[in-house]
């Protein structure tokens, strides 16, 4: 039987926090093309995972903008850690929507893939990457729902928005879907 999406949107949730204190099968790792760790929530989850994570990042390779791979969470209460370069903000007219859908899609694919249930976002690439918030919470919330849609899997997916405006935006957008 076909997912519907009202049956989807009631499993798409919004909370501002720390999504490295997220109990959830996999976390979404914001992270650079290295894998290697960074800034923001890329090093925070770094951090928080333990010097493991280091390790077996570097046995990845890397990874291009919109691509996703999967690494244990280690110290993390998440099984996995899912990473994925987003696009870098130039303007929009560098193919940068279609780079930050990919990221969203192939994430949701290695989840559903490894047997996740859930599945914790933060906002990707609109800290130090700059996209802008508005247009990269409209692509998110599509490109989850698509994806539950078209693959007819359904899973508890949580943005965990660390700033006040995200948190307000992706709220909004919700609502207005609902």
């Amino acid at each position: 039987m076909a997912v519907d999406k009202s049956t989807i949107l009631k499993h798409i949730h919004i909370q501002k926090g720390d999504i490295t204190k997220m109990e959830v099968d996999a976390i979404v790792n914001a992270a650079n093309p290295s894998l290697l760790g960074g800034g923001g929530v890329d090093g925070a989850i770094h951090r928080a995972a333990g010097p493991q994570l280091l390790e077996e990042c570097r046995t990845l390779g890397g990874a291009q903008p919109g691509e996703a791979k999967i690494t244990k969470g280690y110290r993390l209460k998440a099984k996995y850690v899912i990473h994925t370069p987003g696009p870098v903000y130039r303007g929009g007219n560098h193919n940068e929507a279609a780079i930050l859908k990919n990221s969203y899609y192939n994430s949701m694919r290695l989840a559903k893939d490894n047997g996740c249930t859930s599945i914790a976002f933060p906002a990707i690439s609109t800290g130090v990457y700059g996209y802008p918030k508005e247009e990269a919470c409209s692509i998110a919330l599509s490109t989850i729902i698509e994806f539950m849609e078209k693959e007819n899997f359904l899973i508890d997916v949580y943005f965990v928005l660390f700033d006040d405006d995200n948190y307000a935006i992706y709220t909004k957008h919700l609502q207005e879907l609902s």
